[in-house]
């Protein structure tokens, strides 16, 4: 028997194509542990350089700035759960992220502050922040350890 013309699959929305559905995700194989391992290395300078950069950007370009820096943030807090399958891999380039701000946010000894007290600093610090929190929130292959798998689904 033939098909109808119209008999499409159905059509998935932009997130779900680009991102993948919940079950897709999960269905992925698990990394090696030594790749996992090196992309744990990997996240953390890489979260630390997203914020160095993010804060300078948000500040040369105030609104479309803040905008640009918020997405570089998640995009890296979200490649590392991606790429390493763990929470853990989310957590290792925000706590880089993190530990980049503690330093930015001290005044220099000449009175020179990298972030300000201004809506557009605060704002990219909570979100960015908010960010870091969903995303190593996120359904998960593994638990929080890197490569212990977790209870049967």
């Amino acid at each position: 028997m033939t098909e109808p013309a119209d008999a499409r699959p159905p059509r998935r929305s932009i997130p779900a194509a680009v991102l993948g559905t919940r079950d897709e995700r999960l269905k992925e194989p698990q990394p090696s542990p030594a790749w996992r391992i090196a992309a744990y290395a990997l996240f953390f300078p890489l979260g630390f350089a997203v914020s160095v950069c993010g804060a300078f950007v948000q500040a040369l370009w105030p609104p479309a700035g803040v905008l640009l820096a918020l997405a570089a943030t998640g995009a890296t807090f979200y490649a590392g759960l991606r790429i390493t399958g763990t929470r853990l891999g989310a957590a290792i380039p925000a706590a880089g992220w993190f530990a980049a701000l503690l330093l930015l946010m001290v005044p220099r000894p000449e009175g020179d502050n990298v972030l300000w007290t201004n809506a557009t600093s605060l704002s990219w610090l909570f979100v960015g922040s908010i960010l870091g929190v969903i995303c190593a929130t996120l359904p998960t292959r593994t638990s929080w350890f890197p490569g212990v798998p977790g209870p049967p689904r």
